[in-house]
């Protein structure tokens, strides 16, 4: 059935919603619900269909152009088909990689655009903004070095309106630079403001997956300015903001999560010998079976970093 389904998709139009979102969402769950071999020859018929990674290039560009709904939490056909669309990419930039598969056709895309959908997320639906942020975690965690994904830079005239930092720390972190850092690091900080407010799992879930593997890439390129954004004060406030409610609050996966970055960066400014003592006692009193299951991992994840 891959055969038949990409070769249609090659042959639509990015406007094409009614057809391709049902067929996207098809070939992204036939990726990630066969088994490992069947998995490897999936990837190779889909990288090996050039018609369809056209298309696949067209219409994640769509999401630039994309016209916002009168209410941020409405999907459109449009936004549904955007969705369908970054989260295969994503999936086909992890398993590509996985497989060394050979790549017939690249993907192009503006690392700009994709920092802003995330940055700049006005009346953007939560599910939208969590498959951009699916995207940005696949290319992060390949160091934005696969084969299957061309990244182009800032033009010489954004480069001239963003603020000037050390050209040797851009540098080091090419082709992300430190300004981008900054902004990715403060709207995902925002988010999670917005998250608690909202008690929207999926996209806690999300923004701090996000804000790891951000720091984890940044550790790769320059250990430096990891330490210097997993340190910054700002957090601490986040964290207050966070624990606000609930008198087992200290036991929720975003929260636990957050604490094993902080950890992990040695962050003593932003979580203290205290609330590593409180979260112990927490977990001491609590039925671990009747955790859900992603604040267990972050417990798992938690109790190993300390």
């Amino acid at each position: 059935l891959l055969f038949p389904v990409s070769n249609l998709c090659g042959k639509c139009r990015p406007r094409d919603a009614d057809l391709l979102q049902p067929s996207f969402n098809f070939l992204y769950w036939s990726l990630h619900q066969t088994t490992p071999c069947s998995q490897e020859r999936a990837v190779a018929v889909l990288l090996s269909n050039v018609s369809l990674l056209e298309l696949l290039q067209k219409v994640l560009e769509c999401t630039w152009s994309r016209s916002a709904p009168s209410e941020p939490a409405d999907l459109s056909p449009e936004d549904a088909l955007l969705c369908s669309g970054w989260l295969l990419v994503a999936s086909l930039l992890l398993y590509q990689h996985r497989y060394h598969t050979e790549v017939h056709q690249t993907l192009s895309l503006d690392l700009t655009e994709v920092l802003n959908a995330v940055i700049f997320r006005k009346k953007q639906p939560i599910l939208l903004l969590v498959s951009v942020m699916q995207f940005l975690r696949a290319v992060l965690r390949q160091n934005f070095s696969s084969s299957l994904l061309v990244i182009v830079g800032p033009n010489s005239a954004q480069g001239a309106t963003a603020p000037q930092l050390s050209s040797l720390q851009d540098a080091a972190l090419h082709p992300l630079a430190m300004w981008q850092v900054s902004s990715l690091v403060v709207s995902l900080q925002n988010l999670l403001v917005h998250v608690q407010l909202q008690k929207d799992l999926l996209l806690s879930q999300a923004v701090v997956a996000c804000l790891e593997t951000l720091v984890e890439y940044l550790h790769v390129k320059n250990q430096d300015v990891a330490l210097h954004v997993a340190s910054q004060p700002w957090h601490r406030f986040l964290l207050f903001t966070l624990l606000s409610g609930g008198q087992k609050s200290f036991l929720q996966a975003g929260v636990l999560r957050l604490m094993a970055l902080f950890l992990r960066y040695q962050s003593s400014n932003i979580i203290s010998q205290k609330e590593i003592s409180q979260i112990l006692q927490e977990a001491a009193e609590a039925n671990l079976a009747e955790l859900p299951e992603a604040t267990s991992r972050a417990l798992h994840l938690f109790l190993c970093q300390v």
